[in-house]
């Protein structure tokens, strides 16, 4: 049984229209230049018609990743998180970071939509799986690459 995913609406509905966009438009590019590729003549020898190939295979492999995704993907329901103020998949925490003193914003999220540099750390990583459960005033203790982190959490919302 393949491990389910957890998306937020706003992810669910990202990679339906990435999937929406490669299946027609994006596909329907790929078949023009392999088309036109083929005009050329000798395919043993026709560049633009391996590139255009290759093209084709990245595009399948991506529509294949995404399907299989949204096969297993459960959308977190931020309204159905309880009302006790912890830390879930989908809540906004504000922290204190003792060790460098300064506070800091988190989204927590499913892997598939982490981006780190714009705050959105996965429930899977290192301060993702130490903040899960903590709630307002609690203190967690993190180790990461560049070694242990101290974190006070200041705010939990959605």
């Amino acid at each position: 049984m393949a491990k389910s995913v957890l998306l937020t609406a706003e992810g669910l509905k990202q990679l339906e229209e990435e999937l929406d966009l490669l299946k027609g438009e994006k596909r329907k590019e790929i078949a023009e230049k392999i088309k036109v590729a083929r005009s050329y003549g000798d395919l043993s020898e026709n560049s633009e018609y391996d590139d255009a190939k290759n093209e084709q295979a990245i595009l399948e492999a991506r529509i294949a990743t995404i399907e299989a995704t949204l096969k297993v993907a459960v959308v977190i329901d931020e309204n159905e998180l309880g009302a006790d103020q912890s830390v879930h998949v989908g809540s906004l925490v504000k922290v204190e970071n003792i060790s460098m003193g300064r506070e800091q914003e988190f989204r927590i999220i499913g892997s598939n939509e982490s981006n780190p540099k714009e705050n959105k750390i996965s429930d899977e990583s290192p301060v993702g799986k130490a903040l899960l459960g903590k709630k307002v005033g609690d203190m967690v203790e993190v180790e990461v690459p560049a070694g242990l982190i101290t974190f006070k959490v200041l705010s939990v919302s959605r």
